[in-house]
């Protein structure tokens, strides 16, 4: 079997051992980008002479007797919005590629860097991360490495498929409405949106400055977890980072979810998806013998309020560029960036004012439940180019409303994780699992017990098993 069927946990305790070097490893992951990317278009660089310079001098570290740290050998990439010295920050846009080079990492890349992990590039995402598909005009749609006909969500969708296809064992994405958890659900991987500033994003090119999140993508919980661990933590950068430090989250994986009071989200979340949707839900359910169901409420008006908060607040980043250069945008975005520039101002307050009230309200739900189970997205992968999808017997249009559960639960910044469940035959679909305000420990619990029952696994297609 290849390093990139492994975990980042096993590649990384290899390095360390010196039954691998990470020269070897950097090797073979170019190696699998160079046969598979073509066809998935995940990266829109890759860093390969950096990448291996890079593993050199971690061998030679190793070889001192130095630790190489937790993630020794480990290669990542990292969506195009996170700035990665010597390339320019695309953000998915033909405008942005016209800046020059950045000059130093983001915080999160460069934490990553000290961890021993290795940088092998960047990754496609929908244009200054304003979709849930991948479909760029400027550089191609992001193919799912389970069906090249369809979608990989988005916007991180570089971040997803490059781990679906076995690339790369890790990838960091950002998540607004659903960014990550809707492509980690669409390739059948594990995605984590942890608490609102709990990972810094200095370094990275704003969406929505009060609703961003960043995170990792694996194909394990173990990894899902490690990553956690390097990555969070205050950073002065960042102004909404948190101050406080978190505990490690990887020693909480062997504990189980006893104690843990896990319910399943009805009403609205039972309601608007596809039958398949809920039926991953219950399944999850089911194995963990859950049969508790919550009612999250007011989640429609969340959704609502989100779309104003967004269209709002990203408009007003591009105004400048939206006057002087419209035809420079994709044809999708620019519409949605101007339809939210003449958004009158008290709609944008007023769902400020609702988002604070929401927020009390379900703080108060997790008084009496510790997790929360719900569908990732209403179907499965859409097709490529498809314009509908069937929501309660109505055709709706596919691409705004790929993120209905998952909008609603970004608006108030919980830690959730979209874990990856299959159906013989079919594309995979995701499970979110919800948690309280910093209560990321739970929620990884509850997916690495998921992942020991075998409900939840993060496949890679045979197409990109072979070894190289």
């Amino acid at each position: 079997m290849s390093d990139f069927l492994e975990s980042a946990v096993g590649i990384a305790s290899d390095v360390r051992a010196k039954r691998r070097s990470a020269r070897e490893v950097t090797v073979s992951a170019l190696a699998r980008i160079d046969r598979s990317d073509p066809e998935l278009n995940c990266f829109t660089a890759v860093t390969r002479e950096d990448a291996l310079a890079a593993a050199d001098a971690l061998d030679r570290r190793i070889a001192a007797g130095e630790d190489p740290g937790p993630m020794a050998g480990v290669p990542f990439a990292a969506k195009n919005l996170f700035d990665i010295a010597g390339l320019t920050t695309l953000a998915g846009s033909k405008i942005q590629a016209e800046k020059p080079p950045k000059s130093k990492d983001a915080t999160i890349i460069r934490k990553l860097k000290a961890s021993g992990a290795i940088l092998l590039g960047a990754l496609n995402m929908d244009e200054y991360a304003y979709g849930f598909t991948t479909e760029n005009t400027h550089y191609g749609p992001t193919r799912n490495p389970h069906n090249l006909e369809h979608v990989a969500g988005g916007s991180s969708g570089g971040c997803a498929a490059s781990v679906a296809a076995g690339m790369v064992p890790l990838t960091l994405g950002s998540d607004t409405n659903g960014s990550i958890r809707v492509p980690a659900a669409f390739c059948g991987i594990f995605g984590f949106k942890p608490t609102f500033g709990r990972i810094s994003r200095a370094g990275s090119f704003l969406f929505v400055e009060s609703f961003d999140h960043a995170g990792p993508f694996t194909r394990t919980v173990a990894d899902l977890a490690l990553a956690y661990d390097v990555l969070h933590g205050p950073d002065p950068d960042d102004p909404v980072s948190c101050p406080h430090p978190a505990a490690a989250c990887t020693p909480e994986l062997s504990k189980g979810i006893d104690g843990l009071r896990i319910a399943v989200a009805g009403g609205y979340f039972e309601e608007m998806g596809t039958p398949e949707a809920w039926e991953s839900v219950e399944r999850a359910a089911l194995e963990l013998g859950v049969t508790e169901k919550v009612t999250i409420p007011d989640a429609e008006a969340a959704r609502a309020a989100a779309y104003i908060i967004t269209a709002c607040e990203g408009s007003n980043r591009h105004l400048p560029d939206l006057r002087t250069r419209p035809q420079d945008f994709d044809p999708v975005v620019v519409e949605r960036f101007l339809a939210g520039a003449l958004l009158p101002a008290a709609w944008y307050l007023q769902a400020q004012r609702f988002r604070r009230v929401y927020r009390e309200k379900v703080q108060e739900l997790f008084r009496s439940v510790d997790v929360i189970l719900a569908p990732a997205t209403p179907c499965p992968a859409i097709r490529i180019g498809q314009p509908t999808i069937q929501l309660k017997g109505v055709d709706v249009a596919s691409r705004p409303n790929i993120g209905i559960f998952t909008q609603p639960l970004s608006f108030v910044g919980l830690p959730i994780i979209s874990v990856p469940v299959y159906k013989s035959g079919s594309l995979p679909l995701g499970v979110q699992v919800i948690g309280a305000p910093h209560n990321e420990a739970a929620v990884l619990r509850v997916a690495a017990h998921l992942e020991a029952l075998g409900v939840t696994n993060a496949q890679v297609p045979s197409r990109y098993r072979e070894t190289t």
